[in-house]
């Protein structure tokens, strides 16, 4: 969503002289305005030609399977396709594939694929392509040279879930069948990776072996793939050009010409966006609105897949039984959620009650049940036995014993001591005694080793039991996958931090785990998300937003999405009068 004011007008030299010479209009800071101080806004036609420069960090390799970089995850997009990717509501859309068909409980998918697509370098797209691609992943998945490096991927899938699939059966050059060994729902998800062509890698009288290694390279790796743009050129440590694939199959895309500007970090980036080296970036900090007065950028927010949470220690007491699930839900009712959303991170969040993204087709009504109400909080509390018995402000329970909660994080990470900070308040005014597990000292005098070696203290921590409460953060992968964090069998492999053991929610993890159907895999979330908010393992508190800096020369139907920041790059135009001239 676009969050500044809509006037984006780069106002070029003609222009100037053009409005300047006009009696009834007149040109302020922001842009242009009428005699009425209202914004004017220019409509522009879209156009095709132009070019863009983009931020690359830290390249490795160009071959999509083996790279971990995220702005080249992203990058690779405009280069590379795979059979299906996510849509706005995080559901699966086909791509390559033009339709597809669910069969044998979940187990079969039959695919027919796209006709008349052909690679960047002619040669037409089948679906010999695609069990090739498939091929060389399960392969790379059982060898341990490559498992690290595919495990590291920014992708949906890990390469874990490709063991799953059984075989690929060739029907014909676009009908082919993927077999998978259980029924398993994230079926359609695991197949978003991008499919490379056969014939780049496979020659005849080769081994499959060592066309899989061929297609592994990690240097001298030559892109091709089916998307809207064409690789053209790398240049070590400098940029890699892509321009416009005249053939693709979904249209000819406006922006002629995309330069990856190889960069060594993320900080680099916004420097080089800042100086115009660059024509899109990131943001970094919560505080990209500084950003908005500037007439030459516009600002696209979107939501990450960053989680704030506040998870409890199942091994104490105090979290255990009915009564243990009563001081959770006061604690959730006790929180201002958004006030911490709105003073901590500039409004740039949104608040849930699951681990599920606010945006996904899995979320369920019942993803916000809780809102912020101190009476509701201390009635939930005095219901469960606690009291006031000394009128200290602070509850007690049935032997004396006061209420309460030592609260662990990282506090050298500043927006995390905030808004513990924030929380600690809180649940004081529900008459809940937190007790700051973490340091309280200023943080212009951290040091990046300093917050390393915190954070290790924290993990070390949370790793022996020591806590009970932690504020943390997860990235969510793309799929929903909510086993590493509550089924009771992640306890011991220690991506169930809390040790929370409950076998209702081990049976509807596992149900999801193995839905047939869509439809049962959405019926069978929603009943997943009641029981996580009624039992509250979690306090969830929100998913924080993230926003594309986009030079405002850019125009179009711009939406960024987590999973893809060039989201319908077949929209986005540079108006001729802006594009630069040759």
């Amino acid at each position: 969503m676009k969050t500044k004011r809509i006037i984006s007008i780069i106002l070029i030299i003609g222009l100037m002289f053009a409005f300047s010479a006009c009696d009834k209009k007149n040109i302020d800071d922001d842009g242009l305005i009428n005699e009425d101080g209202e914004d004017i806004v220019i409509e522009y036609k879209p156009a095709y030609g132009g070019k863009i420069n983009v931020p690359i960090t830290y390249i490795k390799t160009l071959n999509p399977i083996l790279n971990g970089n995220l702005s080249l995850y992203y990058f690779n997009k405009l280069i590379f396709e795979g059979l299906f990717d996510f849509n706005e509501t995080m559901n699966v859309k086909p791509l390559l594939a033009e339709k597809y068909e669910i069969g044998e409980n979940g187990r079969i998918i039959k695919v027919k694929l796209r006709e008349n697509i052909s690679w960047h370098d002619g040669n037409p797209f089948t679906a010999e392509d695609v069990k090739f691609t498939i091929d060389v992943l399960k392969y790379g998945s059982t060898k341990s040279v490559y498992f690290d490096m595919l495990s590291s991927i920014y992708k949906p899938a890990n390469p874990d879930d490709l063991l799953h699939i059984l075989n690929v059966k060739i029907i014909d050059d676009f009908n082919i069948e993927i077999i998978f060994d259980r029924s398993y729902s994230n079926a359609l998800e695991s197949l978003i990776f991008p499919i490379i062509p056969k014939h780049q890698f496979f020659n005849e009288g080769e081994k499959d072996r060592t066309a899989y290694e061929n297609a592994l390279i990690m240097e001298n790796y030559n892109p091709i793939g089916t998307g809207p743009y064409r690789f053209v050129e790398y240049q070590e440590n400098k940029i890699v050009r892509l321009e416009y694939n005249p053939n693709w199959w979904n249209g000819k895309v406006y922006i002629e010409e995309i330069v990856g500007q190889i960069l060594t970090d993320e900080e680099v980036a916004i420097t080089a966006f800042e100086s115009q080296k660059v024509d899109l970036a990131l943001a970094l900090e919560v505080d990209w609105e500084k950003y908005a007065q500037n007439n030459q950028i516009d600002i696209y927010d979107f939501i990450s897949q960053n989680y704030v949470f506040l998870g409890f220690n199942f091994a104490n007491e105090l979290f255990a039984g009915e009564k243990g699930q009563a001081l959770r839900k006061a604690i959730a009712y006790g929180i201002n959620r958004q006030n911490i959303i709105n003073k901590v991170y500039l409004g740039h969040g949104s608040q849930i009650d699951v681990p599920i993204s606010p945006n996904s087709w899995l979320i369920s009504d019942k993803a916000n049940t809780y809102t912020f109400n101190v009476n509701k909080a201390k009635n939930v509390l005095e219901e469960a036995g606690w009291e006031d018995k000394n009128d200290d402000g602070f509850y007690e329970d049935e032997k004396g014993n006061r209420l309460s909660i030592r609260l662990l994080t990282n506090s050298y990470n500043e927006l995390r001591q905030k808004t513990a900070d924030i929380i600690v308040e809180n649940l004081r005014n529900i008459g809940i005694e937190v007790l700051k597990d973490y340091s309280t000292e200023t943080n212009e005098n951290i040091s990046e080793e300093m917050a390393q070696n915190q954070w290790q203290e924290v993990l070390n921590k949370i790793s022996n039991g020591d806590f009970d409460m932690t504020l943390l953060e997860w990235e969510l992968s793309y799929i929903p996958d909510l086993a590493f964090a509550f089924h009771s069998s992640q306890i011991e492999a220690g991506t169930n931090i809390i040790s929370y053991n409950n076998e209702s929610i081990d049976n509807l993890i596992v149900d999801a785990f193995q839905a047939e159907s869509r439809i049962e895999k959405k019926e069978t979330y929603d009943r997943l998300q009641s029981l996580l908010v009624d039992d509250l393992p979690y306090v969830s508190l929100f998913f924080k937003d993230s926003a594309l800096l986009l030079n405002s020369k850019i125009k179009g139907d711009i939406n960024p999405q987590s999973f893809n920041i060039y989201y319908n790059i077949q929209n986005w135009f540079i108006p001729e009068e802006l594009q630069e001239k040759e």
